[in-house]
């Protein structure tokens, strides 16, 4: 069993900087690859940025030089630093997990909301 609960959305103004979180309740976290997805209104969800270890990491080249991915296996949480956002980084954000070589992420969190002000 696998559960995620994000944390850390809000309010940022254009510029600014947010840090979520992705906390994971599963016995074996070393095996898993977490992603953090984010879907606005009208739009599909989109891969940000997902993490197996320091050496295997992705981030959208929308986010690429404003956004890392982290993670800290000791306390099962992902982290998604976000900085100079903009507008369009406003989203619902949900972090996911799979076991890495799966094809899809099979363990979602309830999301969490980012809004960025102009």
């Amino acid at each position: 069993q696998v559960q995620l609960a994000e944390s850390g959305g809000g309010l940022v103004q254009a510029g600014g900087s947010l840090r979520l979180s992705c906390t994971v309740s599963v016995r074996t976290f070393g095996i898993l690859t977490v992603g953090w997805f984010r879907q606005a209104p009208g739009k599909q969800r989109e891969l940000v940025a997902s993490i197996y270890n320091r050496s295997a990491k992705y981030l959208a080249d929308a986010v690429k030089g404003r956004f890392t991915i982290s993670r800290d296996d000791v306390k099962k949480t992902v982290y998604l630093q976000m900085s100079s956002v903009k507008p369009e980084d406003t989203a619902s954000y949900y972090c996911a997990a799979k076991v890495r070589g799966d094809a899809e992420y099979g363990f979602w969190g309830q999301g969490t909301q980012v809004t960025v002000s102009a």
